[in-house]
């Protein structure tokens, strides 16, 4: 693990800009063979009846969403941290079963206000899933009743152009004289017609049922994905999140919301695996934070995200950290755009 001063020399900003500059090179050769999403692929060995469609995950900030994806796809494609906001773009999750497929788009929360640039996109990301999608899975932490955030949400949810399923997760945290109470009060925010379900999403206690009421709700289709693609972001990008995770659980002040990653070199042909990567805040303060006492916190951070990283990739990974600071990024629109939050 490393500490490197806040601004580089002009020699590190030439070597820095010519590695992202091959990494570009590499993003457009990926995309030109990517799937896009709403491609169709031809399979003549569909069954009849077949079902597919994109299924908008969406709700408050918070509410499980991340964690309900990663259950229906039975593994860690999406990260979780216990803090509002850990999802900041849509993250598609692909589940192909025989008679149908599944994408899953995970959201960020939709907020009710937009604090900067950063959450205006947030906002507007979910926002644009939930008037894409062929299903919407509003989901709801029981364990509050609702308020006026949720009657607005309750609203969107009506004019959306899906069938809207009402998920109600962490039954298992609603005292039980609360129960029947809880799941009213939520009801009577949408049509009376309204599929629904009680359930929890961390305990995977309700989660086959609710997926079978998506697939129900499925249109007739084709596969818009490859049977084995599970995800649509690349290694390297999830490897970001992963690192990001770590920060998000470990640092327990406000530099989380302030925190983004990027991969700077993530190479493929050496054994271990070598991933280079810088973790940017917004203030010096964040970065001594982040660091630690003689590197402790930075350390904790790597060694964890590279077991995390080890996991997704089932291989060995030498991970290199480096910490910066890039004042206001959030504000920033050139900042967003470096670090892909804004396109053009």
């Amino acid at each position: 693990m490393n500490e490197e001063e806040t601004y580089l020399s002009p020699e590190e900003e030439a070597a820095l800009a010519a590695e992202l500059a091959e990494l570009e090179e590499l993003d457009e050769a990926d995309e030109a063979d990517a799937t896009m999403p709403g491609t169709v692929i031809a399979e003549a060995e569909l069954p009849p009846g077949h079902k597919s469609g994109f299924v908008a995950l969406v709700g408050r900030p918070n509410v499980g969403k991340s964690t309900l994806m990663n259950a229906f796809m039975k593994q860690k494609i999406a990260i979780i941290a216990p803090r509002a906001q850990t999802t900041r773009n849509n993250q598609l999750g692909i589940l192909t079963q025989p008679n149908h497929q599944i994408v899953f788009v995970d959201t960020p929360g939709i907020m009710q206000k937009a604090m900067h640039k950063l959450d205006e996109l947030m906002l507007d990301t979910a926002v644009e899933a939930l008037s894409d999608a062929d299903v919407v899975v509003w989901l709801v932490d029981a364990t509050f009743p609702p308020n006026e955030e949720d009657e607005r949400l309750a609203t969107m949810m009506s004019n959306s152009r899906g069938q809207v399923i009402l998920a109600l997760n962490k039954n298992d945290e609603v005292p039980r004289d609360d129960v029947l109470e809880r799941i009213e009060s939520y009801r009577q925010l949408l049509p009376a017609d309204t599929e629904w379900l009680f359930f929890s999403a961390l305990r995977g206690a309700g989660v086959d049922e609710l997926h079978d009421m998506i697939v129900e709700a499925l249109p007739e289709g084709p596969r818009y994905y490859p049977q084995d693609q599970i995800t649509d972001l690349y290694m390297r990008d999830l490897a970001a999140e992963l690192i990001r995770e770590q920060v998000l659980i470990q640092i327990r002040d406000e530099i989380p919301h302030g925190v983004t990653v990027e991969i700077t070199a993530f190479k493929e042909d050496e054994t271990p695996l070598r991933i280079n990567a810088t973790i940017f805040v917004e203030r010096n303060s964040h970065k001594r934070i982040i660091i630690g006492a003689n590197g402790a916190q930075m350390k904790q951070i790597g060694t964890a995200a590279r077991r995390e990283i080890q996991v997704m990739l089932d291989q060995p990974v030498f991970l290199d950290l480096w910490v910066k600071v890039a004042p206001k990024w959030r504000r920033d629109e050139a900042q967003l755009k470096r670090f892909g939050y804004l396109r053009d």
